[in-house]
């Protein structure tokens, strides 16, 4: 396992993390397996970990305080997300502040989350949602200063809203953000434009997240792939989008190295992104934490290849079925 720098925190985190959404609002979970594979990551050397309250109410929280129970001799990053108190993703440009993140909504979430962890102070504490027209807003920023003074978290980022990498600029100008969480892959290349650099300048870390493209990037969707009811996936995956997703899926097939899969191609191109800190798959089942893992041996993509992927890139703007 490769290791990065975390912006100005100074963290050596696992340039692949582990993304713990899909412990919770997918269907298809085995408990027995999702345990083996947060195990098997942590004896890899993953040591960085990324879920939310509102990834189940707090059930993917409390999976991730039992790993660090039974990991307590080691050091693992926790990042975790304040759900907006309207409880609507994505936030639109009309929300208000005091409609997603009031003071006393921000130090609540907080704690539930320190509970569900059953931890004392949170690594990464993330909005779940954003708007830079709250940028200078000084009752989220009062909030996160209070939560640092009291050591209840450590440092504070954003996870931006879909297809959105700009809608956050601001807000990292302030100074009171360490972390960003933008969707970055092969089709979605726009945070290089303006994000990155502007992450850069300021010592942020950047968390690569939705590295498989919510599954397209692995190939294995199909224009006839149906998802259970109930499975978050069936409301994204509508038809306008899955067909969209498969055809851009294929037109990468032929690229993609005899001695490498689609999904490992996905991963090693963000990593060959030095403004990447740390990208965070899905890995709910052990033979996908083994082969995700794998792909951090220190060795990018060609640059002739990363030439080739550039024309693969996908500019969307947010939809009804972007969330």
């Amino acid at each position: 396992m490769q290791y990065r720098t975390f912006g100005r925190t100074g963290w050596k985190i696992s340039e692949i993390g582990y993304g713990m959404w899909g412990l919770a609002g997918w269907t298809g979970n085995d408990d027995k397996e999702t345990f083996s594979s947060l195990d098997y990551a942590v004896e890899a050397g993953c040591n960085f970990f990324d879920t939310a309250w509102g990834y189940g109410e707090g059930a993917s929280e409390r999976i991730l305080g039992d790993l660090l129970k039974k990991n307590s001799s080691k050091k693992l990053y926790v990042a975790t997300k304040i759900p907006p108190k309207n409880f609507k993703w994505p936030s639109k440009s009309h929300f208000k502040l005091e409609e997603c993140f009031p003071a006393e909504h921000i130090i609540k979430y907080t704690e539930m989350s320190l509970k569900n962890l059953g931890v004392e102070r949170i690594d990464l504490q993330q909005f779940h949602v954003w708007e830079d027209s709250w940028a200078h807003h000084e009752e989220w920023q009062k909030a996160v200063e209070q939560l640092k003074a009291q050591g209840k978290i450590e440092a504070m980022g954003i996870s931006v809203n879909r297809w959105e990498p700009a809608n956050c600029i601001n807000t990292i100008k302030t100074g009171f953000i360490d972390g960003i969480q933008v969707i970055y892959n092969i089709f979605d290349q726009n945070p290089e434009d303006e994000l990155f650099p502007v992450c850069k300048e300021h010592n942020v870390g950047v968390i690569a997240r939705v590295p498989f493209d919510e599954g397209t990037l692995t190939g294995l969707l199909t224009k006839e792939t149906k998802f259970p009811e109930g499975d978050w996936r069936a409301t994204y995956f509508v038809p306008e989008n899955l067909i969209s997703s498969v055809e851009h899926a294929d037109k990468l097939k032929p690229i993609v190295p005899s001695d490498m899969s689609m999904p490992e191609m996905a991963l090693r191109f963000i990593l060959s992104n030095k403004d990447v800190a740390t990208t965070i798959p899905g890995m709910r089942k052990l033979h996908h934490a083994k082969s995700n893992l794998a792909a951090s041996d220190g060795k990018g993509l060609s640059k002739e290849l990363l030439e080739k992927l550039k024309h693969h890139r996908w500019d969307r703007v947010p939809t009804s079925w972007s969330q």
